[in-house]
Parts: structure tokens; C-alpha cells; sequence
């Protein structure tokens, strides 16, 4: 219930946000007419198809992102009809048979009929529904996650209908009042005639901003300021954690440890690494610890270095690691992928590859890197979200070690020398946050171009940038969770402020190498260069994996990061830093 009320109050505060401005036109074509017949039916038809689309593409394959691509083009063709109507009412008399009847409606639609039917408005709510993005803030971040990653289910869907009816809600607040202020107009002015063709402009205008796709971009970097600090409070108030990567949480730990719950299934995973299948009933007896973990996730790899320590120093003493690697990125579904990183990275205890989140969805995870100790006794004892907090973590493995009856256990903590983008984060001077540069979850995008999803386009980047804002250079194709150089060379510019800049890159679909360039504020880096790049800046992508571009000797001032890549093909997913 707490989950649907945050859900409900989130989408009561889109009516602020600037990325509702497409739809504004739709909803107000409405206004002056019967808000029963008319306004109703409308919001209905957009919630319920808002719902229904949000859900299949939460869970559903690439069938359900082709059709919905199809269902936006069709449905921007009827608001562009319904536009027109109101532009010119005569236009839908004219329309030839078969389309007479529904000429007809149109005409109602365009408010020639003193009672407009219903089933015109729901269409046009339907319509409206598949062109609806509305901003993916903390609150729709957070359901649409949990959708994700937990599967179809009557929960996740009615969580996004209450997303909706609470859009649906301040909407029809909005248009009950522009109902009364489009009458007013009409008897003082007799304007009906121009304002009805104003609203059949604005209708035509938000259908072009969103075939442009300003609704998903530039609309989209209001939106985070208007909104963003709102929803965030929200959040807090309720309890919420919408971040799956960054909270850090830790379950009291003192001479007696709580019992949180039983090791649940492990079935599910699509292979192992380096052991047989394992299952709770075989590892009864055992210490145990689950790490949840995905290759590219920067958290997770600075964890490892510890687990790996662990596994090594208490495997005599009855310790099982298990890793479960939970992807985040499509390339990290690829098991070669995952062996290759698994063994670059030294990692020897047994890893269960869980593709489909089974392992996760039977923990009920929400994090990257997640750490569950559990007993000989199959209970599980301890958690921990996040890095850090290592000394704390290793003396609950010692003592449920002691509990399981194990003797001489080392009282003295692991030393780790971890080196590379396994170093610990200079965590006092990061300042810059995780950003994706996928449309999905893109924040901070400052190309001054026009920003359109899943098409090349040639982008050029601003002459200087705000903190934690990048650009793009060059012919670009933005996807859902990457933007792709689609051909010759191209820049990718980010301002930031860290000791550490990663980027999770990746070469072309053949598998051919990428060269690239790096410069900061316009300079090679020498000794404040990565470990998969020179002094003099330069590097290749030659595999899908995180790359260390950037490590400075003094991490105190903000910086322009530029990475020039020479070949096209390249992919780019997300930037980090530590």
C-alpha cells in the first residue's frame, strides 16, 4: 500500500514537469466540453494504455519494444488527424467512405456536436497513452525497476496504474479549470472559434515535438530540476530507496546476530563457473556468502578483491562464496562475456549466471554489489548493500564461523591490495554521480542539437558544460541503454569532478577494434591517465567491459573529460567514478 501511494503521489507531480507539455494539447482539446463525456473517457483511455505499455515493456522481449514503436507511429498519425479537425471541421465531412463514420466522430471530436461521444475521447486517450514518456524520475525509476527485475506480475502493473491515475488525476484538475476558463473566454470574447483552432495548432505542435523525440530528450533535462529534488523527498518520507546501485545499508551487527530469513532457492541460474550447480540443501552445514554482482558495475568490482580475499582465507574453515552475476547492460547476458571477465578478474569461487533474475527475484534483491551471509543452518544472518564496510562484513563471517563450530578461526582481518578500477573510490572527492547515456535512464544530456531516440543523428557539443553534463560530437544513434558512434569519428564530453573516470564501452558488432583519444581540459593526460589508456591519451576498445580512462594525482577541481574515437561502431553505456 505504501508502495502505491508513492507510486499515486508521483504521478500527481508530472502535471509540474516540463515533459508533460506534448501531451497538454491533447488533454485540452477536452476543455469546454462535458468533462463526463468528454474529459473522462479521455484520461481513462491514457492511463489504462500508459499502464498496460509501461508493464509489457518492463518485462516483455524486443517483440513488445518493435510493436510499441509502430503503435506510437499510428497513434501520432490520429492525434495529427484529430489536429487537423479541429483546424478544419469541415475536413472530416470529407472524408470518404470508409472513414464516414469515423469522420464523423472526428467532427464531434473537433466540437461541432454539443454531447461528443465517449468512445472518441477514450480513442483519443489511447492515443495519447502510447505517445505519453513522462520523465522516468525517482518514483517511475523506482517502478519500473521493480517491474524489470521482478517480473509480470499484478503488483508491478498495478503500481504503474496508480503512476498513472495519479498523472490522470492533476490532469483533470488542470482540465476541469481550463473547462471553465475556455467558457468564460467564449462568452466574453466569442473567441470559441480561434481558441478551438489554437488548441488544434498546439495538438499538432506536440505531436511534432514528440516524433522529434523532445519529449524523451530536451524535455527530459528540465524536468530533473523542476521535479527531480520533489520526488526525492518524497521517497525519503516513505522509506523508499530508488537507487539498485548506490545505497549502502547494514543490518545491526552485535554479539548476536538477527535471522533475517531461510537461504532461498538457487535454481534458475542459466550455467555455473568454475563448480557443478549448487543447491541450499547441499550447502547446509556451511558458512555461506552470496554475492549479487554484474562485470561492468563499478561497486561490484571494487567489492571483489574482499569476497575473493574471503573465499581464499576461510574456505578450510567451512566458508562457501557464491556469486550470483545479475546483468545490468544486454552484453552482460552474453556467458562468454561473463567467463572472460570472471577469469580477467581472478575470481575462483563458484558464480551462478543469473540471466533471468531468478536468484534474484528469490532473494528479493534490488542491489549491486548485495552481500547475504547466511549460517550452517541455511539462516541468513547479516546483509550488507554497497562497498565498504569491510572489516564489519569479515567478522560476521568469523563469527558464524565460531557458531558452526569451526576452531582456530583467524581473528585478524584480510589484507587487500587492490590495484586498477578495483582501488577504493577517493569517496571525500567524488562529486559526480553514475550516469547512463542510454534515453532510458539518461540525465544531464547538454547537446544543444535536437536529441532523436534510435535514429543517427549528427550531434555537436556545446563549447563548455556544467558539471556532471556531457555532449556527444559526430553522427550518434542515442538506444535505450547506449549511444552508438554510427559512423566516421566522433567525441563524447563529459564535465566532471572525481580522482577516477570509467566508461563502459564496447567495439562494433563485428567485434573490431576501436581506437580512441582522451584528452583533460583539452590536454593528454600523462600521469593522471587510467589503466587502459597511455600518458599521451591514447587506448583501444577491444572488448564490452568497463575501461579505466582517467586516475589523478589530485582529484580536487572540476575537469572537461573528452574521449575522441577514431573508428565508428564504438558503443558507450555509462560513466563512473571513484
Amino acid at each position: 500500500m505504501l508502495l502505491l501511494l508513492l507510486a499515486y503521489l508521483g504521478g500527481v507531480l508530472t502535471i509540474v514537469s516540463p515533459c508533460i507539455l506534448p501531451v497538454l494539447p491533447f488533454v485540452f482539446s477536452r476543455a469546454g466540453q462535458s468533462f463526463v463525456r468528454s474529459g473522462l473517457p479521455l484520461l481513462a483511455g491514457m492511463a489504462v494504455t500508459f499502464a498496460l505499455v509501461a508493464s509489457l515493456a518492463a518485462v516483455g522481449g524486443g517483440w513488445v519494444v518493435a510493436a510499441n514503436q509502430y503503435g506510437r507511429w499510428l497513434a501520432l498519425a490520429l492525434v495529427v488527424i484529430f489536429g487537423l479537425t479541429l483546424l478544419f471541421p469541415r475536413l472530416a465531412e470529407r472524408l470518404t467512405h470508409p472513414l464516414v463514420n469515423a469522420g464523423n466522430r472526428l467532427t464531434s471530436a473537433a466540437g461541432n456536436e454539443a454531447e461528443p461521444h465517449p468512445r472518441t475521447s477514450f480513442l483519443l486517450g489511447i492515443a495519447t497513452g502510447l505517445l505519453w514518456a513522462p520523465c522516468a524520475g525517482p518514483i517511475l525509476g523506482l517502478v519500473l525497476t521493480g517491474a524489470a527485475l521482478q517480473g509480470a506480475s499484478l503488483s508491478t502493473s498495478l503500481l504503474l496504474l496508480a503512476y498513472a491515475l495519479g498523472a490522470a488525476t492533476s490532469l483533470a484538475c488542470a482540465l476541469l479549470l481550463g473547462g471553465k476558463v475556455f467558457a468564460a473566454m467564449k462568452r466574453s470574447l466569442g473567441a470559441g472559434e480561434w481558441i478551438r483552432r489554437g488548441l488544434g495548432v498546439l495538438m499538432l505542435a506536440g505531436a511534432a515535438a514528440i516524433a522529434l523525440g523532445w519529449d524523451t530528450g530536451v524535455l527530459t533535462q528540465l524536468s530533473t530540476a523542476s521535479t527531480g529534488n520533489l520526488e526525492q523527498a518524497l521517497i525519503g518520507r516513505l522509506g523508499a530507496a530508488p537507487d539498485s546501485a548506490a545505497p549502502r545499508t547494514t543490518a545491526s551487527t552485535g554479539d548476536t546476530l538477527p535471522v533475517e530469513g531461510t537461504l532461498p532457492s538457487l535454481d534458475g541460474a542459466v550455467q555455473w563457473l568454475n563448480s557443478p550447480p549448487l543447491s541450499a540443501e547441499q550447502l547446509r552445514g556451511k558458512v555461506v556468502l552470496v554475492d549479487f554482482w554484474t562485470y561492468s558495475c563499478i561497486n561490484c568490482l571494487r567489492a571483489l578483491p574482499y569476497v575473493e580475499a574471503w573465499a581464499q582465507k576461510y574456505r578450510d574453515q567451512g566458508l562457501v562464496v557464491i556469486g550470483v552475476h545479475a546483468p545490468e547492460f544486454a552484453f552482460e547476458r552474453d556467458i562468454g562475456n561473463v567467463t572472460r571477465a570472471a577469469k580477467q578478474l581472478g575470481v575462483t569461487y563458484p558464480v551462478a549466471i543469473d540471466n533471468n533474475y531468478a536468484i534474484w527475484k528469490a532473494f528479493g534483491n534490488q542491489y549491486w554489489p548485495a552481500h547475504y551471509f547466511i549460517d550452517a543452518q541455511g539462516r541468513i544472518r547479516y546483509h550488507h548493500f554497497g562497498e565498504g564496510e569491510y572489516d564489519q562484513s569479515e567478522r560476521v563471517i568469523q563469527q558464524l564461523l565460531r557458531e558452526a563450530g569451526a576452531s582456530n578461526v583467524d581473528a585478524g582481518l584480510a589484507t587487500v591490495q587492490a590495484q586498477g578500477v578495483q582501488a577504493s573510490a577517493d569517496s571525500a572527492e567524488v562529486r559526480s554521480p553514475e550516469t547512463y547515456l542510454g534515453y532510458d535512464r539518461a540525465e544531464g544530456f547538454a547537446t544543444r542539437d535536437k536529441f532523436v531516440a534510435d535514429t543517427p543523428v549528427a550531434y555537436t557539443a556545446p563549447a563548455e558544460l556544467a558539471l556532471n553534463h556531457w555532449a556527444l560530437d559526430g553522427a550518434w544513434r542515442i538506444g535505450a541503454e547506449r549511444s552508438t558512434l554510427a559512423q566516421g569519428t566522433g567525441r563524447l564530453v563529459y564535465r566532471f569532478h572525481a580522482r577516477d573516470l570509467h566508461l563502459v564501452l564496447g567495439p562494433d558488432a563485428d567485434g573490431k577494434p576501436v581506437r580512441f583519444k582522451i584528452t583533460i581540459d583539452g590536454k593528454p593526460p600523462g600521469n593522471d591517465h587510467g589503466m587502459d589508456v597511455t600518458a599521451d591519451g591514447t587506448g583501444t576498445v577491444t572488448e564490452q567491459r568497463l575501461y579505466q580512462l582517467v586516475r589523478q594525482q589530485d582529484a580536487s577541481a572540476d575537469h572537461t573529460f573528452a574521449i575522441e574515437f577514431l573508428d565508428p561502431g564504438v558503443s558507450a553505456y555509462a560513466f563512473t567514478f571513484g
